[in-house]
């Protein structure tokens, strides 16, 4: 979940425990308030009564100890007055409770105020209670407003919430964007400062600029380092190699030092071998060649075809060309070839006597994509994620195989802006798949 999302949630349900408390204390307070006024009126009309017990109409039931009640028309209020077991000793305090009473036929909850008295000789119970229903309708009013209110507060302060953090991280996302998901390559890294007030994002791009150019210095300083060491190398192994040659060219030579140089030569030549791949990469990746050359795809992989005719033949591999589009693009045709050749000779190293290799291609979104696909021993998942690490090589009985031929292919697919990937199942195969980006 993003942290925009996040942040307007956070916002929003705190907001809305705000509001919830509040309405529930708003209600407890308002049931409190309204029982203690109820309750002020009960003991008031109680001391009338007191007052008035001896009227003509109270004193007729009393004396003839029958049961007096009385109820106002709208059956909120009502007063029942009824003899009990005579006590000479009688506890007059009030009593109050909440009840539900059958008042004219229509039960209601009441707050009702009980308490005893004595009257010419007699004990009478007394009980006067006032309605609360229109305490229980002004509750349920308030809660069905408080939630249409938080459910209105909620939706504004969501919207308003994501629109604000939107608003509010759009530095950040850019920063995300611009400063680490489109850089390829730190040598093209923007160093221009995104525009914002936060002084946290300031601070964030400050830093990955930063960091950018240390590992800029690093990277620059280990291609200066492969691209001299390689040049340095190169000379005087070329010149052992030489006299190698010329002391092999010599009639006294036995057999055992014939041998010897041989394995020599062979060691040299393969030394010589990773040494200009590593050459190569440190070219690519330092920009050295141009793109100036009009490249067919289709002709490429005729040509890589043609010169790996005897391999394919020597594994008795068919290779099916399925291509269907004529693509061409601007590029460095060598560079184009090499990667090429690299993937497809991979094809033939890593498959499996009587195997296939298919190319085929597509146009999916407007781009170009080039499959090749074997029927090889594959690769598992951990394989694939270090397949372009130089030196990295699966098991193979090659011995010219130096693990740098899928490094040289993923700089070159980069110098391109070709995008690489590899779908491979161990003992299935593997498909290597590039798209030509426009």
């Amino acid at each position: 979940m993003k942290l925009q999302v996040k942040l307007a949630l956070y916002n929003t349900l705190t907001k809305l425990a705000v509001v919830l408390f509040t309405a529930i204390i708003t209600l407890l307070a308002i049931e409190r308030i309204s029982v203690n006024h109820i309750e002020e009126r009960l003991e008031k009309s109680h001391q009338q009564l007191i007052k008035n017990l001896s009227s003509t109409e109270i004193n007729t039931f009393l004396v003839n100890q029958r049961i007096y009640t009385d109820y106002n028309i709208l059956n909120q209020e009502y007063v029942l007055i009824k003899p009990v077991d005579y006590m000479q000793e009688v506890d007059d305090s009030l009593t109050y409770r909440t009840a539900s009473r059958l008042v004219a036929n229509t039960r209601e909850t009441y707050r009702i105020l009980s308490t005893r008295f004595n009257f010419k000789g007699h004990t009478y119970l007394l009980e006067i209670g006032e309605s609360i229903e229109s305490i229980q309708e002004l509750k349920s009013i308030i809660k069905q407003f408080t939630l249409i209110v938080l459910m209105a507060a909620l939706a504004l302060t969501l919207v308003s919430d994501l629109i604000f953090t939107k608003y509010l991280l759009a530095p950040f996302y850019k920063i995300i964007d611009r400063k680490l998901i489109r850089v390829n390559d730190p040598m093209n890294f923007d160093y221009k400062k995104v525009d914002t007030t936060t002084q946290d994002f300031k601070l964030l791009d400050d830093s990955i600029s930063l960091m950018m150019r240390k590992i800029t210095a690093m990277f620059v300083l280990e291609k200066q380092f492969i691209a001299n060491v390689s040049h340095e190398l190169l000379t005087p192994i070329s010149i052992i190699s030489t006299r190698l040659e010329n002391v092999m060219l010599q009639e006294e030579m036995s057999e055992g030092g014939e041998n010897k140089i041989f394995a020599s030569l062979k060691t040299l030549n393969r030394l010589k071998a990773i040494i200009n791949s590593l050459l190569l990469i440190s070219k690519v990746e330092n920009n050295q060649f141009d793109k100036n050359d009009q490249v067919s795809i289709g002709e490429v992989i005729d040509e890589i075809s043609e010169e790996l005719e005897d391999r394919l033949e020597a594994r008795n591999i068919t290779l099916y060309n399925r291509m269907i589009y004529r693509h061409f693009m601007q590029a460095n045709r060598a560079l184009i070839h090499t990667l090429l050749f690299n993937i497809i000779n991979n094809a033939i190293k890593y498959n499996l006597p009587k195997g296939n290799i298919v190319i085929s291609d597509d146009l999916v979104n407007h781009n170009y994509t080039l499959q090749i696909a074997d029927t090889g021993v594959g690769m598992d998942a951990a394989e694939i994620e270090k397949a372009f690490n130089r030196f990295e090589k699966l098991e193979t009985e090659e011995p010219e195989s130096f693990g740098l031929g899928l490094a040289i292919v993923k700089s070159i697919a980069a110098f391109h802006n070709i995008d690489i990937s590899i779908k491979s199942d161990k003992g299935r195969g593997t498909t290597f798949l590039l798209t030509f980006n426009r």
